[in-house]
């Protein structure tokens, strides 16, 4: 009897092997649901239906983009770790949601170690921080001085609460006075620089590149220690002194846990596959200032553990107490 149930289980356990690489070869064998956490024009939104035109005509299968945005990005985050882990429903998240809420937050409404799956990272943003022409100022030092000489006028506008850490820190590095002002999507926020009501931001570079190209704004330099090929010149954060640690501005694709890894490791290869074309990278990641950061699943994991620890330390760093 003993005998018979350990035939079965190994029995069980071999086939359980053998299912796993079928299941990856006949996958997708229905449309795959995409959820992403911001809204429709969005950039991830744009490149997640850029990416799963590529991916459509791989698998034979449509990519079905669910905008899911609002909360901090916590909705978009949460609806993926609420979603069966069948391979169906993948998610483009950013940083932001997986390794700096649940420091800025007293609770958030997911796990963000043990609900989500990494797939692969897709790239990267380049932050650059410009302000308005007028201003008349060159570098970070003479904005830090010009901020001195107008204490509490000077206002400051960044999409996400980690570019406001980036940007508090600074204040406290250099002892500058700048305000923070919300603002509600790109569009306004370029406005805002323009007109000088609001005339520094810490912005991705594809918002504001033309700007900058026509004279109207002034870069000081690149957040995340990303070289911009458009602005060679332009310094790295680590070149103004600043002693905190770079931004990490990027956005990946995500599963919900407990994904079948077979599953995970195909969309992950052909995922690579498409954005090593010479073609779609040009398009859809240089031309809108973004840096390609496809890796495997197990780097991606290993990115997000290290990252996490640096967001917990700019937080402390920042004096910002969780909301």
């Amino acid at each position: 009897m003993r005998l018979s149930a350990l035939l079965l289980s190994a029995a069980m356990i071999s086939t359980s092997l053998a299912a796993a690489p079928a299941l990856a070869e006949d996958y997708p064998a229905r449309p795959v649901h995409v959820i992403t956490t911001t809204s429709a024009g969005g950039l991830s939104d744009i490149f997640m239906r850029a990416l799963g035109d590529e991916l459509s005509k791989r698998w034979g299968q449509t990519l079905v983009v669910e905008n899911r945005p609002g909360g901090s990005q916590n909705i978009g985050a949460r609806a993926c770790t609420d979603a069966a882990p069948d391979g169906y429903t993948i998610c483009i998240i950013n940083a932001d949601a997986v390794i700096y809420n649940q420091f800025l937050f007293k609770s958030i409404p997911f796990d963000p170690e043990k609900g989500l799956q990494p797939i692969t990272n897709l790239f990267h943003l380049i932050h650059m921080l410009v302000v308005n022409s007028d201003l008349k100022v060159k570098n970070v030092d003479e904005l830090v001085a010009l901020s001195k000489a107008k204490p509490g006028t000077l206002n400051y506008l960044t999409p996400g609460a980690p570019m406001v850490l980036y940007m508090e820190t600074l204040k406290k590095e250099k002892g500058a006075d700048w305000v923070r002002v919300p603002f509600r999507g790109g569009g306004e926020a370029v406005n805002a620089i323009l007109s000088g009501s609001t005339p520094v931001a810490l912005f991705g570079e594809g918002n504001v590149i033309g700007n900058v190209r026509a004279g109207k704004m002034t870069p000081l330099l690149m957040m995340n220690n990303i070289k911009s090929p458009n602005f060679p010149d332009v310094p790295l954060l680590s070149d103004t002194g600043y002693k905190g640690a770079p931004s990490q501005g990027w956005y990946g694709l995500f599963a919900p846990a407990a994904t079948p890894k077979a599953i995970v490791d195909k969309i992950a290869k052909d995922v690579a596959e498409v954005v090593s074309n010479p073609a779609f990278r040009e398009r859809h990641l240089s031309a809108r200032s973004l840096v390609s950061a496809v890796n495997s699943p197990e780097k991606f994991a290993e990115e997000i553990k290290r990252d996490r620890v640096t967001a917990q330390k700019v937080v402390k760093d920042s004096g910002l107490e969780p909301q």
